[in-house]
Formats: structure tokens, C-alpha cells, sequence
């Protein structure tokens, strides 16, 4: 059945939103968080795989020292205290999908804790994030259900389960409730999560691959009336994997739960499931409390007890924070605030950074990576950064600075670049896509395009220069677009001063 929504401004009229973000990381370690397992996305089913990952009997848990190391950075870089002394506990649940039917987590003493994250949105308004606690983990395997419509267990004729990512190291990082989002709540949550994102990318500690799982969130959100101190009853809406699914999926909650309640309902404490083809929520199962999970110290692991050397260590090494590394960068680049807010949306910025620093003007940057690659990269499938290399777009944006070749025949350029692996003057001199620069053959091109178009060369002489737009357009199809258009024109213009 269809949820009935109520009008977003007045819901926000009627109740005021509270969202609590929970952050799952996956770390890059080569290894697994317990076991030496390999770390790896893409093996085929079951094969990166160990006795601890698959839960045998008598196999002991070992912990990764480097997963630890990531944490600890990552807890700093979320301006958290690190904890002198944490351990592991057992939260047990039915995992299908960890042979050992419970995860390795931790409870009462999370390696980091009281933080705090500056966010910035698109429009430059700063947001100070409360950060909870950021604790260690292992993440789940991965179950594939056969049959149904959904590709969800309901309706499905069978199951598979793949082991390979049981095992793999996470932080899972929860702010506390944020208050005062009001209609910027779904931006709000966006915003902090691509902070997130591009904090886990500075530090190296994560491919934060929101489509792969690397960086997953479930928002949490509640409504309570206007002037009520009270919370309301939450909804954890799970594993939402795109910055823009993150922010319609906490504006439909909002609309969702303000119908109900208007109407006199109750909000159930439930998991929710986001539907990207209907921008939709539905009910999952309903959601645990912690003491329903039954928690308790893992017998088989010793506390985490990092040295203040080591701690210390890792925060000299921390890398600028996001929200001041991207006012730094739109300063430098000289970028307005539409013209950044692109390059944000667009999810490019590393990108554009290291193309700029290999000798590429900012604005030449941002036009490639914001326009022609988006685009074959949305094509295709893929992430920009999976496409091309920021020295091939340096290598094919020299070529066009050098007049070799023209804007429109770059394009050309690009695709064969991606498809081929070749530099770009090689597929120029191979292709022979360089631009005509024999004013001979340019002159021949111009007199054929006016003897086809008698009364342009008068309208020039009148002085209707926007006539000289068709003669310059024959020219150019002529050429096959291998034409300077601003050759073409000068070249014209001495004709009709003649």
C-alpha cells in the first residue's frame, strides 16, 4: 500500500525533524579485521575467505593492527578523543550472513568518541556535526535471493550467501541527534556524509565506494511537535547509497511520518528499505535496542590499549579537513559559488585538483571533468575517476591550448583516449584529426561556402556580421570540424575588406 505524505512545508509547520546519521567505513586493509584473509572486492563467491570469516569451530580471532591505526586516524580526524583503553564485545543477532550467527563489535568502549565535523553545504553555510562514537567492527557477508520481483528475501525461491566481505574491517561512525535542520535536513545529512567520504579519501583509509558498499549510511529520523522536548519514535532507513538518495530519503520520512501522526498514528520503531526507482521507503524489521542484542565482552581478544606515541603520530599526519580544504580550493581556483557548487555535485574535486596540479588551468579543468567526462562516464555506467586520468586530460587539454585540435574534434579525441589507452597525439596523427592550418585550403572552403551563399558577403560589407555565423558553419562541416573557427573568421572578414 501505498504511504500517504503530507505537504513538506507543512509538516515542517507541525513537527520539528531530528536525524541521527550512522556512517559505516569499510577499510582498505590488505587483510580482514580478524583474520588474514584477503581484503579484496570482485573474487568469485567464496573465495577470499578463512576459517575465522566463515566462523569453523576452535578458529580465534586475531586483531589487524593497521584496521586499528585507520580507526585511530579516522576517529581524530573526526575530532574525537581516542580511547586509552577499548575492547571488542559480541553482538549477538541472527546473522545469515557471518557463519558464526554474531558480529565482533564494539559497545561500551569504542576506540573514539565525543567529536565533532564541520560541514559545509552548497550554499556555504557551516554545520558543526556532533559526533558520538566511531567503533570498530566486522562487516557481514553478502546474500544474493533468487526469484521474485524485488530481489529481497520476500518472494524469493532461494537464497545464496557469499563470505567474502564477512570479516572485512569497519568503523561505524554515529553522531548524535541533530537538531535544528529544519527544511535543510535531507541537505544537511548529504553534505556530512560526503564529508565523510571525502575525509576517508584524504587519509587513504577507504576507496569509499558508496555503490560497492565501501561507505554505506542509514539515516535515523524522528519527528516530535512544535515545542515538545520529547523525541519521537525513530525509523532507520538502511544502506542508502547515493548522496542524493540520502537526502529525498530523510525528506520522505519527514512527509511520511508527519501524515501518520497528523492523523493520529503511532511512528513504529522499525528499519526502513530506500526504493531508488519510486524514491520510496518501506518497512523493514523492527528495530533492536542495544540490549536486545544481548552484548558482551569477546572472550577472545585482548583490549585495544594505543600508545599516546602512536597517537600523537597519526595526528600530525591527518590531512586538511574537508569543509577547509574545499574553501581553500574554490579561493585558489577562483571558482563562483554555481560554478563550485558544480563541481561539488559532480563529485569531482580530487579530480580537478590533480589535474590542476599537473599544469591544467582551473577552468579548463572543470569544464572537462564536469561536462564531457560526466557525461561518457554516466553513459557507461562508471565513476569519472574509473574513466580517465587526470594527466590524459592534461595531455588532451595541451593539445587543444596548442591549436592542434579543436574543442568539438577534443571530444572525439577523449573517447578514443578511453576506448584505446593511446595518447592523445597519437589518435590525432593517426586518426589525421588535426586542425587545417593551410590558409589555402581554408580560402578554398570560405569561397565555396559564399559562392553557395551569394548575399552573405554583401551582409557583411552592411555590416550584419552575425551573417558570417552560416559561412563559418559550411566551412567547419566542410573541414569535417578540423577548422579553426576563429581562423575561419578572420581569414573571412579580409575578404569582405577587400
Amino acid at each position: 500500500m501505498k504511504d500517504k505524505l503530507m505537504d513538506f512545508d507543512k509538516a515542517l509547520e507541525l513537527f520539528e525533524p531530528v536525524i541521527g546519521l550512522e556512517v559505516h567505513v569499510e577499510l582498505n586493509t590488505k587483510t580482514k579485521m580478524f583474520s588474514a584473509a584477503p581484503n579484496i572486492f570482485g573474487a568469485e563467491p567464496n573465495t577470499a575467505i578463512s576459517e575465522v570469516c566463515i566462523g569453523l569451530p576452535g578458529s580465534l580471532p586475531v586483531v589487524n593492527g593497521k584496521a586499528v591505526e585507520y580507526s585511530i586516524s579516522l576517529g581524530l580526524a573526526l575530532g574525537c578523543k581516542i580511547a586509552e583503553h577499548s575492547s571488542f564485545a559480541r553482538k549477538n543477532y541472527f546473522y545469515p550472513d557471518l557463519g558464526k550467527n554474531y558480529q565482533i563489535s564494539q559497545y561500551d568502549e569504542p576506540i573514539a568518541y565525543d567529536g565533532e565535523v564541520e560541514v559545509e553545504l552548497a550554499d556555504g553555510e557551516i554545520w558543526n556535526i556532533p559526533i558520538e562514537r566511531a567503533h570498530m567492527e566486522e562487516d557481514a557477508g553478502k546474500l544474493t535471493h533468487v526469484g521474485g520481483a524485488t530481489g529481497r528475501i520476500q518472494g524469493a525461491e532461494y537464497s545464496l550467501v557469499d563470505y567474502n566481505r564477512a570479516g572485512v574491517p569497519l568503523v561505524e561512525i554515529v553522531t548524535r541527534p541533530i537538531f535544528g535542520t529544519e527544511g535543510k535536513a535531507g541537505e544537511v545529512a548529504s553534505a556530512y556524509v560526503q564529508t565523510i567520504r571525502d575525509m576517508v579519501l584524504a587519509l587513504g583509509i577507504s576507496d569509499a565506494r558508496m555503490e560497492r558498499g565501501n561507505l554505506r549510511c542509514d539515516a535515523n529520523v524522528s519527528l516530535r511537535p512544535r515545542g515538545s522536548e520529547k523525541l519521537g519514535t525513530r525509523t532507520e532507513t538502511k544502506n542508502v547509497n547515493s548522496f542524493r538518495s540520502i537526502e529525498r530519503a530523510v525528506r520522505y520520512e519527514i512527509q511520511r511520518q508527519a501524515a501518520i501522526l497528523a492523523s493520529g498514528g503511532n511512528i513504529i520503531q522499525e528499519t526502513r528499505h530506500w526504493h531508488e526507482d519510486t524514491s520510496t521507503t518501506s518497512a523493514g524489521r523492527p528495530k533492536s535496542d542495544a540490549e536486545d542484542y544481548r552484548y558482551f565482552p569477546e572472550p577472545d581478544l585482548l583490549p585495544i590499549q594505543p600508545s599516546a606515541e602512536l597517537v600523537e603520530k597519526l595526528r600530525a599526519e591527518l590531512p586538511e579537513a574537508p569543509a577547509k580544504h574545499r574553501r581553500r580550493l574554490k579561493e585558489s581556483w577562483g571558482f563562483t559559488d554555481l560554478e563550485f557548487r558544480d563541481v561539488v555535485n559532480a563529485g569531482v574535486i580530487p579530480q580537478i585538483e590533480a589535474t590542476v596540479a599537473l599544469g591544467t588551468s582551473p577552468a579548463q579543468a572543470r569544464k572537462w571533468w564536469t561536462s564531457e567526462i560526466l557525461r561518457l562516464a554516466n553513459e557507461r555506467g562508471v565513476e569519472a575517476e574509473e574513466l580517465v586520468t587526470p594527466a590524459q586530460v592534461t595531455d588532451l587539454d595541451a593539445q587543444v591550448a596548442s591549436g592542434a585540435i579543436t574543442d568539438k574534434i577534443a571530444r572525439t579525441v577523449l573517447v578514443k583516449m578511453i576506448d584505446s589507452g593511446k595518447s592523445a597525439a597519437e589518435i590525432i596523427e593517426s586518426e589525421g584529426l588535426a586542425v587545417v592550418s593551410d590558409d589555402s585550403a581554408l580560402e578554398a572552403a570560405i569561397d565555396q561556402a559564399l559562392a553557395e551563399n551569394p548575399d552573405v558577403l554583401e551582409k557583411l560589407r552592411e555590416g550584419k556580421l552575425q551573417a558570417a555565423g552560416a559561412i563559418i558553419g559550411s566551412v567547419m562541416k566542410a573541414m569535417a570540424g578540423k577548422a579553426d573557427a576563429a581562423k575561419v573568421r578572420e581569414l573571412l572578414m579580409a575578404k569582405v575588406s577587400e
